[in-house]
């Protein structure tokens, strides 16, 4: 069995991956991986500038800041998850993909024919949940693997 783990350092993150923990613990799990989606910085940083700004130089060197601690954040991360799988025997892969988080989790488990997906819920609701959408309920509906989604 092989399972795709979602991580994202939410207090939800933290409790689905406690889950697959026990999971991987007590069953017979032949591969584990961990998996991270971030959206690209630029995207956002520009979205947030807003529409007829032109970048100066001083945005593009905040921007190339910003990207690197973020990338020292996201695998700082994957490495303190990693680090509670191994503590249980476990050695489990590690991704960090950047994407769409539903669209890119549900084409690697799709892609590398990953029995189940464990992830969080952040459990939006109202009009959050109407305008944000729901990641999980996005890979629900993606992917062919089963999705264990942690409250």
């Amino acid at each position: 069995m092989k399972l795709l783990v979602c991580v994202d350092g939410s207090k939800q993150g933290w409790k689905a991956l406690n889950k697959a923990i026990e999971i991987a613990s007590g069953c017979s799990i032949n591969e584990v991986t961990l998996i991270h989606v971030y959206e690209s910085v630029e995207k956002n940083y520009w979205i947030a500038t807003g529409e007829g700004y032109y970048p100066t130089e001083e945005d593009f060197e905040k921007l190339k800041g910003l990207q690197q601690n973020m990338a020292e954040k996201r695998k700082k991360m994957l490495d303190e998850c990693a680090a509670k799988f191994k503590e249980e025997g476990i050695n489990p892969g590690i991704l960090l993909e950047e994407g769409h988080p539903a669209h890119t989790i549900a084409r690697i488990a799709d892609d590398g024919n990953y029995d189940m997906i464990i992830m969080g819920n952040r459990g939006l609701g109202g009009l959050k949940k109407i305008f944000l959408g729901s990641v999980s309920n996005a890979v629900i509906q993606e992917t062919k693997a089963s999705v264990l989604v942690v409250k």
